[in-house]
């Protein structure tokens, strides 16, 4: 049995892309592997809160110090982290804003970024991932095109952040798939199309 993490990121509801995607390929994934365990967390809809000072104090000091409010204060990231680590494979859902991802995504990012849990730091201060062995698939849906070949290609911060601060966790098993000029019609729907048919090979490789 895998255990699959499935997170969304936009705010929209039935009008996101991101979100009709994602579902796709749980769905199918879901139909072609009912034994597998799918875990689901919506932060588009229930956000988690920001970094702030009381959450740095409190993941830069030994648990055994921490005051209760600092216990607090870390107590979603410790919850975050800890459905991060028990999955193998991950699904997200992430709509491009303003050319990276959205707010909402980022503080998850975040919250599960951190020393000691998903990675360390050697004695020559080196960067080691602790989340090894696991899988992603992100599925994006961006306005525009981005792709390639295209000349806004260098636009693109999102999915090369992506694939780094992953990495930096020690996930580098990552596919993309990138539904892209979904405010221009005709491309749009050739876009998703597109999308729709990369997520039914998924189903049989990944």
């Amino acid at each position: 049995m895998v255990n699959i993490l499935h997170i969304d990121s936009s705010p929209r509801a039935e009008r996101s892309h991101s979100r009709e995607l994602s579902k796709e390929f749980v769905s199918s994934w879901k139909a072609a592997h009912p034994e597998d365990a799918i875990a689901y967390r919506d932060l588009g809809r229930h956000p988690v809160p920001h970094v702030d000072e009381a959450w740095i104090a409190a993941a830069f000091s030994l648990p055994e110090t921490h005051t209760p409010e600092l216990t607090e204060a870390i107590r979603i990231s410790d919850e975050l982290i800890d459905e991060l680590l028990a999955a193998d494979r991950y699904v997200f859902g992430v709509p491009m804003y303003n050319l990276n991802i959205p707010s909402t995504f980022k503080a998850y990012i975040d919250q599960i970024v951190r020393a000691n849990r998903t990675f360390a730091i050697d004695a020559q201060g080196g960067f080691k991932g602790l989340v090894e062995g696991k899988k992603a698939l992100i599925i994006t849906a961006r306005g525009g095109d981005f792709s390639p070949t295209s000349p806004f290609a260098a636009y693109d911060f999102q999915e090369p952040y992506l694939r780094t601060i992953f990495a930096f966790i020690g996930i580098t098993d990552i596919q993309f798939i990138n539904a892209n000029s979904l405010n221009e019609g005709d491309a749009r729907t050739q876009s998703l199309s597109e999308a729709r048919a990369a997520i039914q090979d998924l189903i049989t490789q990944w």
